[in-house]
């Protein structure tokens, strides 16, 4: 069964009207708080990057409107042997620039995609090589059996190696070091619409392709133009959604969700996420700043000892904060992944109770009587702010006085992914129905080679490593569900993470805007209407 057939597909707007009442072509403006950052499609793996840049790029596979992976840029695969993958290329396919997509590019792409500093290599860990067979067909060969590849691939973009060589940006840009390169402010893809103008932290403007291979598909839209606008302020967003100046707000303020369901100018969508919000918590350094010397003299780190994670955990009231801070549209959860994509002992999908009282008594037994001093890391979006607050009031009430640092998005995430944060909110969306990519990229312990790239608290395990290579290769899905469930529970018993919730996800537009809304917050603009 389908993921978002579990989920629940939304199609929001005026629907039944749009059959009768379509534009030939519309312009769409959406509204967001957060910048893709960069047109580079490998040197990120955010969603805030991906909700842009793959209006521009594909892949090799993709997601249909119930969420299943479906033929992209590849019409078929298949495995000729247990360690490689045959994808036959899509003929007749062309970049923006006019020139031809071929089995060049394709291997081209998954070379850059693999290497440092590329973003995406997380999800590519096992690929040995790929190879050109012929103008349209490659080969992928692995260094271990991998039965749900395909799966993996449906965010690694192709790229037009002619075009890469000629602006000088045959490797990923490093985004970390904040490097400059053609590929950053402008792209050449074969999806349904082409870069116009990047302008960061201001819009993002594409117009549609005319060449596109997918065209005439009765499910595309008709949005010509679109404008995905930056604006950082909740209230601006708003204003400018109730002014007519946006079409659509893919995130709207959680206080005002109610308020704009009974806009009779407006409609609201939602569905179920499928991301999770965690705590992160450095277990690697051996002292964190602020933290007094032990009895001994000797630097200490709290965060390494199972008990003070515990006290971190029972110290926030996760039902209060999704009561007051996200009005009750969200859930608790006590799952590292979501269910969709590996389902955890029932047991194991319980919180620990609120019990401030217990989290004292656990940090006097771990040899902090007076707690320590603390700094919460924090994106400076409206919403993880306000969650994070109350998390940082919760903590300094058990004893662990909570300093929050709150910071734009092209500081926040880079310290998350060099593993540069005490503690830190972030979340997590899977692209994938398989359980691997969020096992590999939150708790393996980092490496140079893919693995933990979103291990912020650099939290290493050897037994838990072991699992999650064995998932990559285990071919019995009985077998691989067996070795996910034991990953999970053993990351929940340790406390990786501290887990805090699932958001529903909630859009607001104009009621002449019809769109279908995937549980990972991303908006594929070839299927919205505009009447």
């Amino acid at each position: 069964m389908a993921l978002l057939r579990r989920l629940g597909r939304v199609v929001a707007g005026a629907a039944l009207a749009f059959a009768s009442s379509l534009a030939a072509a519309a312009p769409l403006r959406i509204a967001t708080a957060f910048d893709p950052q960069t047109m580079d499609p490998h040197s990120l793996a955010l969603q805030y990057h991906t909700r842009v840049v793959f209006q521009i790029y594909e892949s090799l596979v993709g997601r249909d409107q119930n969420y299943g992976l479906v033929p992209v840029l590849a019409t078929s695969w298949s495995q000729t042997d247990p360690l490689t993958w045959r994808f036959k290329l899509r003929p007749d396919v062309h970049f923006h620039d006019g020139s031809l997509f071929t089995a060049e590019d394709a291997v081209f792409s998954f070379e850059r995609a693999l290497a440092p500093p590329s973003q995406r290599q997380f999800v590519l860990k096992g690929v040995k090589s790929v190879r050109m067979v012929d103008p349209l067909t490659i080969d992928i060969q692995l260094a271990a059996p991998d039965a749900v590849l395909p799966h993996k691939l449906v965010l690694v973009a192709m790229m037009s190696k002619r075009w890469a060589q000629a602006h000088h940006v045959e490797r990923a840009q490093d985004f970390n070091a904040r490097q400059e390169t053609w590929a950053v402010r402008n792209a050449n893809g074969t999806g349904a619409y082409r870069l116009e103008r990047y302008e960061p932290d201001v819009r993002t403007t594409l117009k549609a392709f005319p060449q596109w291979w997918n065209r005439s598909n009765a499910d595309n839209g008709n949005v010509d133009d679109v404008s995905f606008v930056t604006i950082r302020s909740d209230a601006t967003r708003l204003a400018a959604l109730h002014s007519r100046e946006i079409d659509v707000v893919l995130d709207p303020p959680y206080q005002d969700v109610e308020q704009l369901r009974h806009d009779p100018e407006l409609a609201v969508a939602q569905v179920g996420d499928i991301s999770t919000e965690y705590l992160a918590l450095d277990q690697a350094s051996a002292a964190l700043p602020g933290v007094a010397s032990g009895p001994d003299g000797k630097p200490r780190n709290p965060f390494r000892d199972l008990r003070v994670r515990r006290a971190v955990y029972q110290a926030i009231n996760i039902d209060l904060i999704i009561q007051k801070v996200l009005k009750g549209l969200a859930r608790p959860t006590a799952e590292l992944l979501a269910p969709e994509f590996g389902k955890p002992d029932p047991a194991d999908s319980l919180r620990p109770r609120f019990d401030p009282v217990r989290a004292r008594e656990l940090l006097r037994e771990a040899g902090y009587p007076d707690g320590f001093d603390l700094t919460l890391d924090c994106v400076n979006a409206a919403l993880r702010e306000h969650v994070c607050q109350a998390i940082a009031a919760m903590l300094t009430q058990v004893g662990i006085r909570t300093i929050l640092h709150t910071s734009p998005s092209t500081q926040f995430f880079p310290m998350i992914t060099q593993g540069k944060v005490s503690l830190a909110e972030f979340g997590f969306t899977g692209s994938t129905e398989d359980a691997w990519q969020g096992l590999n990229g939150l708790l393996h312990t980092w490496d140079r080679d893919g693995g933990g790239t979103f291990n912020g608290g650099r939290y290493s395990n050897a037994r838990l490593d072991a699992l999650i290579d064995a998932v990559r290769t285990e071919p019995d899905p009985t077998r691989r569900r067996t070795l996910v469930a034991t990953a999970l529970k053993l990351a929940v018993d340790d406390v990786a993470y501290v887990p805090l919730y699932r958001r529903t996800l909630n859009w607001v537009m104009q009621k002449k805007v019809h769109v279908v809304m995937l549980p990972d917050d991303t908006i594929p603009v070839r299927w919205v209407s505009v009447r």
